[in-house]
């Protein structure tokens, strides 16, 4: 099968978030199945240097009119990619934050699919990516279903992120010409169309999120973000498949960024990892104490308000050590960087973003702390049960997908679930953890298992490919 993935960012070139991871592996798992997927995205300003033209003029539509554009290609593993080339909308420093957001990327949608007609590539369906590109499932089924070249082509969307859901007015709607208004003039299920989340969801032939809990919960007032009931509308077409991550770019045992590598055979370099760690952090090296990491955007989705409320009395009493990466809310930032001088020997907090430092937490911690009010899927999780990082989550979304709390017995589960969302839930799981720590046999077998699972994409790729199936089978049967 030709698929085009329609995405705004893709790792490692143009990252922001795990949609970035999706885009990368996600394809190359689904080639390696023999299909020809290849990746779309705009020429970010810090592309500029990866990428060569592939001497492809076009013209797509702005609210200006049309617009120059231009195609190059980059290099990403083996995975053709393409992006787009405009220097008003879409040749930006950052990939999100302009007050333009939303004039870019319906303009970057347009043009990939303008791209790829230039390209003379003809995909047999179009994968698109959160608000970004959920514009083109409504265009495919709106007005390109009897197009010569786009007519045949099927569409998947992607939600990863719920809370963004690109909303626009009737100004902006008449502008960059985005559907008839009669498509949004009367609400779906009680939801306005005046979004392209909500059009895409009503428009797509296949509709999906990233963990299978996340795709239950979305149906739900609590986590629909005020679309639950436009997608319990279209629940026939709503489906959940749990991301994977790459096994070779997350492998404790040829990583080059860690100290030492190791493998769930022979563990003998994580001993290494901790105590490289615990020196990094101004620690004394005790091989006997936990040493929590935590790599998370600091916000109030990732549970911090929890970690705020339980973790001083935790430190005071010698519960562990722990060190913290991430960014976010100024308040956090305060916190924990005003936690770190009150215990400079069992808290350390790296207020930036270093991927090489996060390797050496996932590497070097033993347990990684995931205490979020939703995670639609969550990466930190499975890139710490392949490091032998035994993960503690909240029990929601893609976490309790993927982690299985320990049984009583202990010779059962990879990790530590928690479900009620407050501090004691959390400060009660923590200290459980630091007892099963106490237990070396115990805890050996935590890590093992979690080393073990497979967490590739190779699965998650096998029911993409089921799924893209269902999709071009309901878009054959979609009278034109």
């Amino acid at each position: 099968m030709r698929v085009l993935f329609v995405a705004a960012e893709v790792a490692p070139l143009a990252k922001v978030g795990g949609l970035a991871d999706v885009a990368a592996g996600l394809p190359r798992a689904l080639r390696a199945l023999g299909h020809d997927v290849r990746l779309m995205l705009p020429r970010h300003a810090g592309l500029v240097p990866v990428v060569r033209s592939l001497g492809l003029v076009f013209e797509a539509r702005s609210d200006r009119g049309p617009e120059r554009c231009e195609l190059f290609e980059g290099d990403l593993h083996d995975v053709p990619l393409y992006l787009v080339g405009n220097e008003r909308l879409l040749n930006r420093e950052r990939i999100y934050g302009y007050q333009d957001d939303l004039d870019r990327y319906v303009f970057f949608s347009r043009a990939a699919l303008e791209g790829v007609r230039a390209l003379g590539w003809r995909p047999d369906l179009v994968h698109t990516h959160d608000w970004h590109t959920a514009i083109i499932p409504a265009w495919l089924h709106l007005t390109l279903r009897n197009d010569p070249f786009f007519g045949d082509a099927a569409s998947v969307f992607t939600i990863h992120n719920l809370a963004f859901q690109g909303w626009f007015d009737e100004d902006f709607r008449r502008r960059f010409d985005v559907v008839p208004q009669q498509v949004v003039a009367v609400p779906c299920a009680g939801v306005d169309l005046h979004s392209t989340l909500a059009l895409a969801v009503v428009y797509a032939d296949a509709v999906n999120t990233v963990s299978e809990t996340y795709a239950r919960e979305i149906l739900t007032p609590e986590y629909g973000e005020g679309v639950d009931a436009l997608l319990r509308s279209r629940r026939d077409r709503l489906f959940g498949i749990t991301n994977g991550i790459d096994y070779e770019v997350f492998d404790p045992a040829t990583d080059t960024r860690i100290a030492a590598r190791y493998s769930a055979a022979d563990l003998s370099g994580k001993a290494v990892d901790k105590a490289t760690l615990q020196r990094e952090a101004g620690f004394p090296v005790v091989p006997d104490e936990m040493l929590v990491g935590m790599v998370s955007r600091l916000f109030d989705q990732k549970g911090l308000d929890l970690v705020q409320a339980a973790l001083p009395e935790l430190l005071a009493a010698g519960a562990f050590q722990m060190v913290l990466l991430g960014t976010g809310d100024e308040r956090y930032e305060r916190f924990f960087a005003d936690l770190a001088r009150r215990f400079p020997d069992r808290f350390a907090a790296y207020l930036t973003f270093d991927a090489a430092l996060a390797e050496r937490i996932y590497a070097g911690a033993d347990l990684f702390l995931m205490p979020s009010r939703f995670e639609p899927c969550g990466l930190g999780q499975l890139i710490a049960l392949r490091y032998g990082t035994v993960p503690l989550v909240r029990a929601t979304g893609g976490l309790v997908d993927t982690v299985a709390d320990l049984d009583e017995r202990g010779d059962h589960g990879t990790g530590f679930v928690f479900r009620e969302y407050t501090p004691e839930a959390l400060r009660r799981t923590l200290l459980r953890a630091s007892e099963v720590f106490r237990q070396p046999e115990v805890w050996q077998g935590l890590v093992r298992r979690g080393m073990q699972r497979d967490l590739s994409w190779t699965a998650s790729a096998k029911q993409y490919e089921r799924l893209y199936a269902d999709a071009v089978d309901y878009h054959s049967r979609e009278p034109r």
